[in-house]
């Protein structure tokens, strides 16, 4: 089969690489019909994330057609159409029983290695490194899915893939990320990022109750999209962040803010962001956290941070003594990508919201090494990327 795979940083080639095939009773094979690329691969197309291999095969973002079934499986049958969250939990365990499906404690082989660098062991992920588990990713023409019967979504046959394949990732993320924000019936919610996942909070803060959204970016066409969500913009290449928000707000702040940028925030002129950028640079940082530092300073005294975007490794001179004293509260992690698909899928089939809003590219799978670098260079007015297998 063809599959996007990683060579090294900035080469991602389309490859021919084995098939997959069933290797456990719980597994099932899809051929992929739709598969996206995401902000988080970026971060492993410029090389942040640790414990990539040449030969790795990426994507995390995937649906398709069943065609293999395990001898267990008897939720799904040849034909089905699926979406499989980029997480892959098993049910069972400590957290997969309280719907934290990315602690899960059972999907990451490579759990010691996860433990060295982070304290414990997340849940295993498709095509994100081997840190986590060092699966093969879903940006290919088929997709091993383990422990299926848990790590999948039955769709309609009338529902075409644009609509509901960003179930995978980038909407139950950004709908968790409004829920993390603690918005309450009314709050002002600012929103740093208007990338694909930045969208999809400014829509999920809507119907959570936010009475303004406040969006903050530079790309012109992420900012006309944040407007048709119906948020006000800030361009921060035009102004100062934290002075337009004060003025926003009469000097209180957002009462929730949102982190939807993560490790790679690109921003001139900030004499933080210059020294993050000129560390990672050097091989010294490998993240760049200028978007989380000025939500804090931000965000209304005994207000929210909630953090969507991926970090890495260690991120430094964070304002920690006003994240405390402002009292504020801070939600992260990856997405428990489970407990959110079939609530949106209703939302989706209810027409409270259309996901495919955010594609801007419709790509064939051999076009995909040429989109990661638009997409990385914010090029062609590319937000999302959607390839065709």
């Amino acid at each position: 089969m063809k599959a996007l795979v990683w060579h090294g940083k900035g080469d991602v080639r389309c490859d021919t690489v084995p098939d997959p095939k069933v290797e456990e009773p719980t597994d099932v094979i899809i051929k992929v019909t739709s598969t996206c690329i995401c902000g988080s691969d970026l971060h492993l197309y410029d090389h942040y994330m640790p414990t990539m291999q040449s030969g790795d095969i990426l994507g995390h973002e995937p649906m398709g057609e069943v065609v293999e079934i395990g001898s267990s499986v008897t939720k799904f049958k040849k034909g089905d159409r699926i979406v499989v969250p980029f997480d892959i939990a098993c049910g069972e365990c400590f957290f997969c029983k309280k719907e934290l499906y990315s602690c899960c404690d059972t999907t990451n082989p490579n759990a010691k290695l996860a433990e060295e660098a982070m304290g414990h062991a997340p849940a295993g992920l498709y095509g994100y490194s081997h840190l986590t588990g060092g699966y093969a990713g879903g940006q290919a023409q088929f997709l091993r899915v383990i422990k299926a019967e848990t790590n999948a979504l039955k769709i309609p046959d009338d529902m075409p893939d644009e609509r509901v394949v960003f179930l995978s990732d980038i909407f139950p993320t950004g709908y968790m990320a409004a829920e993390n924000a603690q918005i309450e019936k009314g709050d002002t919610v600012a929103v740093w990022g208007c990338g694909p996942v930045g969208q999809f909070c400014i829509r999920s803060a809507w119907m959570l109750g936010a009475g303004r959204v406040i969006a903050i970016d530079r790309v012109p066409e992420r900012l006309k999209m944040a407007e048709q969500g119906k948020a006000e913009t800030i361009n921060f290449d035009e102004v100062t962040v934290y002075d337009r928000l004060q003025e926003l707000t009469k000097g209180r702040g957002p009462d929730r803010c949102i982190d939807a940028v993560g490790c790679e925030a690109h921003y001139a002129g900030y004499t933080d962001a210059i020294l993050d950028k000129a560390k990672t640079l050097v091989g010294v940082a490998t993240d760049r956290a200028h978007a989380l530092r000025e939500a804090i300073m931000c965000c209304r005294k005994a207000g929210t941070v909630s953090v969507p975007g991926v970090y890495v490794g260690f991120p430094d001179k964070l304002p920690f003594g006003a994240f405390m004293n402002k009292g504020l509260t801070m939600k992260t992690g990856q997405t428990h990508t489970q407990k959110y698909m079939k609530l949106l899928l209703e939302k989706i089939q209810a027409r409270e919201i259309d996901p495919s809003f955010v594609i801007t590219h419709k790509l064939r799978l051999d076009e995909g090494p040429a989109a990661y670098k638009t997409f990385r260079d914010k090029q062609d007015g590319c937000i999302k990327v959607v390839l065709k297998p």
